[in-house]
């Protein structure tokens, strides 16, 4: 027993410092860390293609499956191969995406601002300038996409970093109580022998 809770403890401290790791790398370094993750998927996507291809004039049979395996495989190929070249173009898309989403939003929350003041709500300033404050944070993310793409990963790298640590202090926490627990069996043992 004992030596199994050692080898679930080393694959625990293994993990938390992996992850202290990779969250470190993508808090000090998002920019290569974004292009990293976007190639990769690019890597996938181009392998998923030529796989597609592969079974394509693999196959005897032409039929409409096998035609649209072909095209499949096409489209995955060239986009996969257009993201390895291009990744920083994907990587800025995400956030203009969301910033327009968020900036429809704010509109949307700026439009009901003014059917509260219509309707002489007291406090309709408050939802003006919540739509006003979302409507802003849209347009920043679409201004400055990259910006907000490297904010976002750097987060995403301390929420990890402190994954890790937490692991490894909750691992150590119950390291010593299975330790202690242990020793109190072998005292009472030995007591009992």
């Amino acid at each position: 027993m004992y030596q199994f809770l050692k080898g679930i403890k080393m694959n625990y401290v293994v993990s938390a410092v992996l992850c202290i790791v990779f969250g470190l790398t993508l808090a000090i370094w998002p920019d290569i860390s974004s292009r990293v993750v976007c190639i990769g998927v690019g890597i996938v996507l181009l392998l998923s293609g030529a796989s597609s291809l592969i079974t394509y004039f693999a196959e005897k049979d032409r039929g409409l499956i096998s035609q649209i395996n072909l095209l499949v495989g096409i489209v995955l190929a060239v986009l996969g191969g257009w993201i390895i070249l291009n990744p920083g173009i994907l990587i800025m898309i995400i956030p203009v995406v969301i910033g327009v989403i968020v900036v429809v939003h704010g509109v949307h929350n700026l439009i009901q601002a003014l059917e509260l003041f219509k309707g002489e709500y007291s406090k309709w300033w408050v939802a003006l300038l919540l739509g006003a404050v979302t409507v802003g944070l849209g347009i920043l993310l679409i201004c400055n996409p990259f910006e907000a793409v490297n904010t976002a990963i750097m987060l995403i790298g301390i929420f990890l970093i402190y994954d890790g640590i937490s692991d490894l202090w909750i691992i150590s926490r119950v390291s010593k109580t299975a330790k202690e627990i242990r020793e109190t069996m072998e005292a009472l043992d030995v007591t009992d022998k």
